[in-house]
């Protein structure tokens, strides 16, 4: 009989622990052959040399491109894709579980697009976002809706996500430094139109800067409702130093500042032992309460690890901060399992209470576009287990989970990203790489 109630309290403390943090061996280092995870000194702005993390991990060269190039074919040719092409020179990319088109994910593509050097599905998602998305004139002038319906372009809603924005600029200072502003379209001039319009918001018609300017943090929304708090997701300060670079619009200090200033409020939105950040925040980094959603790490949280691993690849400015915050968030992970880590926390790594749904499912999962994310971080990975993070991306496939739920989407171009990261396929476009 003692032998029964044991047993049975050891799966009641089992069952307690569920979602709990305290295991003193998540934060142990395991043994790999090829040992410990040596992370570069130096951003690629100052060397011009980025790392193919798949190549040191063990992987083949011609598979990594193969992988790569899959990787783009499901996403953007394949039976299961997301970008269509319309009428004669667009296109859109569409969020399919949500049957609409969203600027997150416009501007995403023509990332993909500048990077891979894909001129054509630049231009044409920049014509159909700019002939759609964009308001032209009203106090929105030159921000976009941030989500309409695919086929028409009606908006659903007029209001913009200032993450929109901030990659929009970003990707078409990326095309004018790659295929310069003479060839249909001015790259350039249409990068200024929005920053200038920006600067120009002065509350008319609740429109604001996209920066909240006295805080140097980007806005959850830029309108007076979301002026005043963020999203920690959107924090890029790698942009921020592009910006500063090539934006040559008299704001470059302040972008500069803005970068930093970005930095600073990551450390304090991700200072949880588990390295998790809420979805939504103060600008203090405090999770905030938004209508009834309680904050939590959710779905825009899983872009974070990603996010700081693009500014050391490229920066390397924070390096103390940054490989710290990938022991810690890659160590919980870890702990939870490698191949079954949820994809939605409290940031004290418990689980929540109620669950964000996604496509009509409401269900945690080991998903796809985390385990992607989490990969990425391992460009500033200092352990041997960052190594079983780029094994778990390069292992995974864009396919239906068991449940039948599928999202090329979201998951699909996270993981291209990360792919794109971890092969040294994702850099900051110079003047330089005209024509290349």
């Amino acid at each position: 009989m003692k032998k029964y109630i044991y047993l049975l309290l050891l799966i009641t403390l089992s069952f307690i622990s569920l979602g709990q943090t305290n295991n003193k061996d998540c934060d142990k280092d395991i043994n790999d052959p090829r040992g410990k995870m040596k992370p570069w000194d130096e951003g690629a702005w100052e060397t011009g040399q980025y790392r193919n993390v798949f190549l040191e991990a063990g992987y083949k060269q011609e598979d990594i491109d193969a992988r790569l190039a899959k990787a783009y074919y499901d996403i953007f040719k394949g039976p299961e894709r997301v970008y269509f092409e319309v009428e004669d020179s667009m296109a859109y990319l569409s969020d399919l579980k949500n049957h609409d088109v969203r600027t997150e994910g416009m501007s995403y593509g023509m990332m993909v697009a500048v990077q891979l050097n894909k001129k054509d599905v630049f231009d044409r998602l920049w014509r159909w976002a700019k002939k759609y998305m964009q308001h032209q004139g009203g106090p929105r002038d030159a921000y976009f809706a941030w989500s309409v319906k695919p086929k028409t372009g009606k908006h659903n809603s007029e209001g913009s996500a200032s993450d929109g924005e901030l990659y929009f600029i970003t990707d078409l200072l990326f095309a004018s430094n790659r295929w310069g502003n003479e060839t249909g379209i001015n790259y350039y001039a249409e990068a200024r139109r929005i920053l200038d319009a920006m600067w120009s918001k002065d509350g008319t018609g609740k429109q604001t800067n996209v920066i909240n300017v006295e805080q140097k943090k980007i806005t959850f929304v830029p309108d007076s409702s979301g002026y005043n708090w963020t999203d920690p997701s959107y924090f890029l300060p790698a942009f921020f130093e592009v910006w500063a670079e090539y934006a040559n619009d008299g704001h470059e200090q302040f972008y500069r500042d803005c970068a930093d200033t970005a930095r600073v409020f990551l450390h304090r939105a991700c200072s949880s032992p588990t390295g998790l950040n809420p979805d939504i925040a103060e600008f203090n980094g405090a999770p905030r309460s938004f209508r009834r959603f309680r904050a939590a790490f959710r779905f825009d949280s899983w872009r974070v690890p990603m996010n700081i691993a693009m500014d050391y690849s490229w920066f390397a400015k924070d390096k103390q901060w940054q490989q710290d915050y990938c022991k810690r968030i890659q160590n919980f992970l870890f702990c939870r399992g490698i191949d079954t880590f949820e994809d939605q926390y409290n940031v004290d790594g418990t689980l929540p209470d109620w669950i964000l749904p996604a496509g009509g499912y409401q269900t945690l999962r080991h998903s796809l576009g985390f385990v992607a994310t989490t990969a990425a971080a391992s460009i500033m990975g200092t352990q041997a287990k960052s190594w079983k993070f780029v094994d778990a991306v390069w292992n995974a496939k864009l396919e239906p989970y068991k449940d039948g739920y599928f999202d090329p989407y979201y998951d699909g171009l996270l993981y291209l990203f990360s792919l794109m990261h971890l092969s040294g396929n994702y850099r900051i476009i110079t003047p330089e790489m005209q024509g290349k």
